[in-house]
């Protein structure tokens, strides 16, 4: 077994609207940074994991993703694997 480190970043689908992230930007904009054109606001995980090799890791993580840490309906993920 290896020890795999995972980092885990989820946004919400460039479809859906961010209303967390239009808070933030205006709040961002009343502090006096104008030139902020766009935000958006989203989850970050990171996972260490015991696998076989890298391709067991990898669908171990894509299995936690669509299991439990993201909403694929609404969110989208990208895994960085080290």
């Amino acid at each position: 077994m290896k020890t795999f480190n995972a980092k885990v970043n989820v946004t919400l689908k460039k479809s859906v609207l961010d209303p967390q992230g239009q808070t933030v930007l205006e709040a961002l904009h009343s502090l006096g940074y104008k030139g902020t054109e766009n935000l958006r606001v989203g989850k970050y995980f990171e996972v260490t994991l015991n696998a076989q090799d890298e391709n067991s890791a990898k669908t171990q993580l894509k299995e936690m993703c669509e299991k439990l840490l993201v909403n694929t309906v609404i969110e989208q993920y990208e895994v960085h694997l080290s």
